[in-house]
């Protein structure tokens, strides 16, 4: 296997297009391919499927966990914040782990931490039972979720990043993000289904706690498929040359010293990614309801429609990435969504019908930009500072 340190660059100002370290001829079977691809979309999936499902019941949430009469949906999206400010610490902690031990027991890790936090949310006593105690409980569980995501995604697209054949890479990587949407889209049916079968007044007495409980599955699922996978070629390649052991010691250093100006890059491209992506995935379902005061079943399936027509387009972005570069897929998503956004959120105050077209246009125009984050963020770095590269800067700068 041919080993490089360096990520090759494209022409033209695109970032690079490879990770710089597999031969094509030395690609891992197409089959151990597919089986990353999986295990990476399954444990991402399970990651959003917390963020959708949260956003979701925030109305139930807001209405057990805070004081009668307080702004409760407002605490509820703010407890939603908290999860962020866990995030860098969980970059700083899980990347340069993930550099010395390998992703694939980093990810192990997060996957659990993040399926057991979501769990235990479904069984937290109300403030009504525990008074203050309960937001406090909340919050911790929130802040557990928020660490573990700081390993997780950057962890999962680096793994897939290295799993994937370079001129492949747009196509296989989109499918971490068609599990990020998955997931999203999950919480959604689970809430729908509970809402449509048990009614109003179940879901405020007590089924609210039942889409947590789902993670449980998710995760037992996500690490079985994980652990029947080998660490990347790539680590593998770095354990060998006695690269891993060296970013033990070195890797914070040399990445905030060395690599900084990709750090900077990557942070102009993750902050108008996560503006979209929490405005359309998480904020959304809350300023239907309250805003333009749609039903909650109606609110989901804008939400649905949305989420279904975006996944169904995102392997083709990711694979039309690979023809003509991820710079334009990135342009034309940020320059449409800029023009397109107070005309669309107009349009969803009009009526149901269009909400969910205003919706579905704003998250397809989003695509561009989703489908190309795992072929494009970790061929920034090394792989000696990879997964450390990754999730620092991409968990910092969402925060």
């Amino acid at each position: 296997m041919t080993t490089s340190t360096s990520p090759t660059p494209a022409p033209g100002g695109e970032p690079p297009t490879t990770t710089g370290e597999t031969a094509f001829e030395d690609l891992p079977p197409r089959r151990t391919i597919r089986q990353a691809v999986a295990a990476s979309a399954m444990g991402n999936a399970t990651e959003w499927y917390d963020y959708g499902a949260y956003a979701v019941v925030a109305t139930y949430i807001a209405a057990h966990f805070f004081p009668s009469g307080s702004e409760g949906l407002f605490w509820t999206y703010a407890f939603l914040a908290i999860s962020f400010i866990a995030r860098p610490f969980g970059g700083f902690v899980w990347g340069p782990l993930g550099d010395r031990m390998g992703r694939k027991q980093v990810l192990a890790l997060t996957i659990i931490l993040m399926s057991a936090a979501t769990f235990l949310i479904g069984v937290l006593p109300t403030y009504e039972q525990v008074g203050i105690l309960a937001p406090i409980l909340l919050a911790v569980l929130r802040m557990v979720q928020g660490f573990s995501t700081g390993g997780e995604y950057g962890g999962a697209a680096t793994f897939m990043a290295e799993y994937a054949p370079d001129k492949r890479r747009g196509l296989y990587g989109s499918f971490l993000e068609f599990g990020t949407l998955g997931g999203f889209a999950l919480g959604t049916v689970v809430v729908l289904f509970l809402q449509l079968v048990l009614g109003e007044d179940a879901m405020m007495a007590w089924a609210w706690r039942l889409p947590f409980f789902v993670a449980a599955p998710l995760g037992l699922i996500g690490l079985y498929l994980r652990s029947r996978l080998e660490e990347t070629p790539v680590f593998q390649d770095l354990e060998e040359a006695g690269e891993a052991e060296e970013s033990a010691t070195g890797g914070l250093r040399d990445l905030i010293v060395k690599y900084w100006r990709p750090i900077l890059v990557m942070a102009g491209l993750v902050i108008p990614l996560n503006i979209a992506n929490y405005t359309l995935l998480t904020y959304m379902p809350g300023y239907l309801e309250t805003k333009i005061h749609l039903s909650p079943n109606e609110s989901l399936m804008v939400i649905l429609v949305g989420e279904i027509a975006m996944m169904a387009v995102i392997p083709f972005c990711g694979a039309y990435s690979d023809r003509v570069g991820r710079k334009k897929m990135w342009w034309f998503s940020m320059i449409g969504l800029f023009i397109m956004a107070l005309p669309m959120y107009w349009l969803m105050g009009q009526s149901f019908g269009l909400a969910m077209l205003g919706f579905a246009v704003l998250g397809l125009l989003y695509i561009p930009q989703l489908s190309t984050i795992s072929a494009t963020f970790p061929a920034m770095f090394p792989a000696h500072v990879r997964f450390a590269g990754f999730a620092v800067t991409y968990n910092v700068f969402t925060s």
